[in-house]
């Protein structure tokens, strides 16, 4: 299972790559003010604390579970680094009804998929299943909550996958980690938002079974997860089912959160790393975002659109149409791990490309630099609402693909970071109260050289 896409269980290449499934008919077209997202939010709390999230939609005959828990890769312990991960793993391992893959039959003879993650600041757990199979979905899925099958067997095998992994997708591939699981790491200076997450295989190999069921115990727990059920399903009797299989799970007492906090960056920095499979040289630019729910930060998620996404994008324009120095740009919030909505820290927007060894780096930064530019000083209405449109279809698409699963995130995302899944239906209205004065502002401010940091990949000679 991987952090970067999704674990591979019935479908291959289910992760983030899935298009929209079909047609959404919980939002309107946006014919004028006040035409956006409606999306059914039913939202309470049980007394050990469980977040629940209802949304019916009556499009098709599936319901989607996720069960998201506050704890992600960003907080796991110290001289454990991948550890968050591995648990995820062994949360597929067997629990107190369902003995070891039974879980995953389950789903699946059932006719349904399953999925599992890791980030910066959740692991989830997913399923999506024919509607009538809703209470099954959820006994499972408290089954596991309340007691996971903790053993050394298990444990020890886990390690081994996690650490075939980790050598699969990122030391035995070329760019392997490039840039998702490398910029954080150069561009950070705190070691929660700056370790190497998906794991040191030392530190893989160091967790012991009481680390497990001290993780378990403590994060594992209601009060620090939120449990959405999207699709065609009635609300009274899935609240009746979630009262009966999660009520009863006693919460735990949750550790005080770290301090997540970066020092503000007064230099552009420059690092260059050896990649022996690599055939040619690649570069990634991160600059650091503003805070999460501030004005500056709705206006980086359209300068994003201007500046990174799609073929009409600023970078694309320069370095892939005009200059030839590359064949694609990829760019993002929360590059390769999820989107600008699902975190709760600090965070980088990230460009990165490959391309020829005929260009020099600074020829390609020269380009950023002069898209940067154009924005901070350019910017007009014009601009802003075609950024606002591409944010729209983007926005509607990511909740209507991975079969629902989109728009679980999202809820899971608020009710767990903001205590407020009903803030889907305002995303639209925060976007449209950027200006293009701000717009100028921010790209100043944040897309400053200071504020930066740079990743050259070079190409290792072969000896």
């Amino acid at each position: 299972m991987l952090m970067k896409y999704s674990r591979v269980l019935p479908l291959k290449c289910l992760g983030l790559l899935l298009p929209v499934l079909a047609l959404i008919s919980w939002y309107k077209p946006a014919n004028g003010p006040g035409d956006e997202l409606q999306v059914p939010v039913t939202y309470y709390k049980l007394p050990n604390g469980l977040k629940v999230v209802l949304s019916p939609d009556k499009t098709a005959p599936t319901i989607a579970v996720g069960v998201y828990y506050n704890i992600g890769f960003r907080i796991e312990p110290k001289n454990r680094t991948g550890f968050a991960h591995l648990f995820e793993h062994m949360m597929f391992q067997g629990s107190e009804n369902l003995g070891k893959m039974e879980f995953i039959q389950l789903v699946q003879k059932n006719g349904g998929i399953l999925n599992g993650s890791t980030r910066f600041d959740f692991t989830n757990y997913f399923e999506v299943m024919p509607s009538h199979k809703l209470e099954t979905a959820l006994w499972a899925e408290a089954d596991r909550m309340k007691g996971l099958k903790i053993t050394q067997d298990n444990l020890t095998n886990q390690q081994g996958v996690v650490k075939n992994e980790v050598k699969v997708n990122v030391l035995n591939q070329p760019y392997g980690g490039f840039p998702w699981l490398d910029m954080p790491q150069y561009a950070n200076k705190n070691w929660y938002n700056s370790h190497n997450f998906y794991g040191d295989l030392a530190d893989l190999d160091s967790a012991k079974l009481e680390d497990v069921d001290a993780f378990f115990k403590t994060f594992y727990a209601p009060n620090n997860a939120v449990l959405v059920v999207a699709g065609d399903f009635e609300i009274p009797a899935a609240r009746k089912w979630i009262d009966q299989y999660f009520a009863k799970i006693p919460s735990s007492k949750l550790p005080p959160k770290p301090d997540l906090t970066e020092p503000p960056q007064e230099k552009e920095q420059r690092f260059t790393k050896e990649d022996a499979l690599a055939k040619k040289p690649a570069i990634a630019i991160s600059y650091k975002m503003p805070e999460r729910n501030t004005p500056e930060y709705y206006a980086m998620g359209l300068i994003d659109q201007m500046l990174g996404q799609g073929q009409d994008s600023k970078l694309y324009e320069a370095l892939v149409q005009k200059k030839g120095y590359a064949s694609s740009v990829n760019s993002g919030i929360n590059i390769g791990l999820g989107s600008m909505f699902d975190y709760n820290g600090p965070m980088l927007w990230t460009s990165s490309l490959i391309h020829d060894a005929s260009v020099p780096a600074d020829s390609i930064i020269r380009q950023y630099d002069l898209a940067v530019a154009d924005i901070a000083n350019n910017t007009t209405q014009e601009d802003l609402q075609l950024a606002i449109v591409k944010m729209r279809s983007g926005l509607y698409d990511a909740m209507g693909g991975m079969f629902g699963i989109g728009k679980v995130n999202l809820l899971a995302s608020f009710a767990l970071f903001d205590d407020d899944p009903s803030k889907i239906n305002n995303l639209e209205t925060s976007f449209k109260k950027v200006t293009p004065e701000l717009i100028r502002q921010v790209a100043q401010k944040y897309l400053a050289p200071n504020n930066r940091t740079i990743l050259i990949i070079e190409p290792k000679a072969s000896k």
